[in-house]
């Protein structure tokens, strides 16, 4: 590659960069003066690549808004963090409907990989575990996350139309506070005005979504993700949970974090050590009883089941079996 063809090429990676770069700016980070520079842009707008000229003080060259831009040029470096950051995404779930544009994008940016580096590439996913299974998971629509993402920056209500767990169906609005990722799903948290309470949504069981007129003004306090955690573990389950563990926060926090289990807080005598070990009253709404034991028993604390009795039996029952497998070895 000649070395003109090189800087045309540097400059369009630039350009695509975004934002509108000065002429002296372009001409410093190609090498080159000014004239050299707008000979450049020529050569791309011959290339059919729209490159706008902005004038006034603070003026140079631009991109064109919304123009599908050809192959960008990624360093090696960057060209696996993003190749790893799409196997990340679909692992943890977090990737719209659309979710063949991950891979479609996937297998265009290693088509065009050096061979060591998709080998090193290669090397990489054999020998990568992950510690949870990827699962069945339900993903937003593009449209519907981009709009209630809109609704979020401006401010402004939106209405959706929304099937509960039992899929019961209702349309409502929603002022939305914000959008959290959380163990491999969409939400978001925000005031349903009609019921004069926050809410939180799952975002793939929004059906349709549309912004309204009008703003609001978003409340303070507890961020959208503490928001979302703090109503997960207040929310409606099968079973209500309570356990006396004596431990520190950090040491409960461990294995029973504020997303599935609220930590009561107590008041303490004056001169007390408010992170010191102490007996703490943990409880949780589950659906299903079976996981807590193990999770009980690598705590590694002493603790006592307040309730229910089936969760005792529960335990017991681990107890005898990690007592039967002791003997047999």
């Amino acid at each position: 590659m000649s070395r003109p063809t090189g800087r045309v090429l540097t400059l369009l990676e630039l350009l695509q960069s975004g934002g509108t770069r000065t002429v002296a700016e372009l001409a410093d980070r190609l090498g080159v003066e000014g004239r050299t520079v707008r000979r450049y842009v020529d050569h791309l707008i011959d290339l059919d690549v729209p490159v706008e000229s902005v004038r006034g003080r603070y003026g140079g060259y631009r991109l064109a808004a919304g123009y599908r831009l050809p192959p960008l040029m990624f360093s090696e470096d960057e060209a696996l963090a993003v190749l790893l950051g799409l196997v990340a995404g679909r692992r943890a779930g977090l990737t719209t409907t659309h979710r063949a544009a991950s891979e479609t994008a996937s297998a265009k940016i290693r088509r065009v990989l050096p061979q060591h580096l998709a080998r090193r590439l290669d090397t990489l996913l054999d020998t990568l575990a992950f510690t949870d299974e990827p699962g069945d998971v339900d993903t937003p629509d593009a449209e519907i996350l981009l709009t209630v993402a809109d609704a979020v920056r401006h401010r402004r209500p939106v209405s959706i139309r929304y099937s509960d767990r039992d899929g019961r169906r209702s349309e409502r609005t929603l002022h939305a506070y914000g959008i959290v990722a959380h163990a491999g799903r969409w939400y978001v948290t925000g005031e349903d005005p009609r019921a004069g309470e926050d809410r939180t949504f799952r975002l793939d069981r929004i059906a349709d979504a549309r912004a309204l007129p009008g703003s609001f003004e978003a409340p303070s306090g507890p961020d959208p993700a503490q928001r979302v955690l703090s109503g997960f573990a207040t929310a409606a389950y099968r079973h209500e949970v309570t356990v006396r563990i004596h431990g520190t926060v950090e040491q409960i926090r461990a294995r029973l974090p504020a997303g599935i289990a609220h930590l009561e807080e107590q008041e303490l005598p004056a001169g007390q050590d408010a992170s010191a070990e102490r007996w703490r009253r943990v409880e949780l709404r589950v659906e299903r009883l079976d996981w807590l034991p193990p999770v009980l028993a690598s705590l590694d604390r002493p603790f006592v089941i307040e309730r229910p009795d089936e969760l005792r039996d529960l335990v017991a029952a681990l107890a005898d079996r990690l007592a039967s497998c002791a003997r047999l070895a």
